[in-house]
């Protein structure tokens, strides 16, 4: 189980990993899983668009405890989507508005040295616009990977660029692709 109070004991990598699957999990999503999540996307630390060419939707605190409470840090797939506010002027295009795959990062980002445990979610999907303040459903179907140590910015953005094929076929099987139309989006 993870806690925001307690950080736990990372592996640092020395090298890129050449031996990872390329499908996770069991033929169906089995508990915890699926996990629900909801809250407004907000700004993080801008570190994902600029730095590692992966931008992420960010959950607040107060939207973590029904992952934080029954997984351990690491990255996750399923599925997301984003939905505009009323009063918004300019909404989503129809694209944008879609339940979409995604791969989330849970945990402390030790390559980053955060000081507290977040949520980031990467959509796989190329958007037209920014959507801070917007809802966010997301439904976590299943683990990938541990949270690491990166040695180096260009091994972390190999494992991320890993992570996400391993999303896509992940979910691709039939019993993962039945949750696009889920009730929680």
């Amino acid at each position: 189980m993870a806690s925001e109070n307690a950080r736990p004991e990372v592996t640092q990598t020395v090298s890129f990993r050449t031996d990872r699957p390329q499908t996770v999990g069991p033929d169906a999503p089995e508990l915890p899983f699926p996990i629900k999540l909801s809250g407004p996307v907000q700004r993080g630390f801008g570190r994902g668009g600029k730095d590692l060419g992966c931008p992420t939707a960010n959950f607040p605190d107060e939207s973590l405890p029904p992952m934080s409470s029954v997984t351990k840090t690491g990255v996750y797939y399923g599925y997301a989507r984003i939905y505009c506010p009323e009063h918004e002027k300019t909404p989503l295009c129809d694209e944008d508005s879609k339940v979409l795959p995604m791969v989330m990062s849970l945990g402390w980002n030790p390559f980053y040295k955060n000081e507290r445990m977040t949520a980031e979610i990467h959509i796989l999907h190329e958007f037209q616009r920014d959507f801070y303040g917007f809802e966010m459903k997301a439904l976590v179907l299943g683990y990938i990977r541990p949270e690491l140590d990166y040695t180096s910015r260009e091994a972390l953005i190999e494992d991320i660029n890993t992570d996400k094929r391993v999303a896509l076929n992940s979910l691709g099987r039939p019993a993962y692709e039945k949750y696009i139309s889920d009730g929680h989006f």
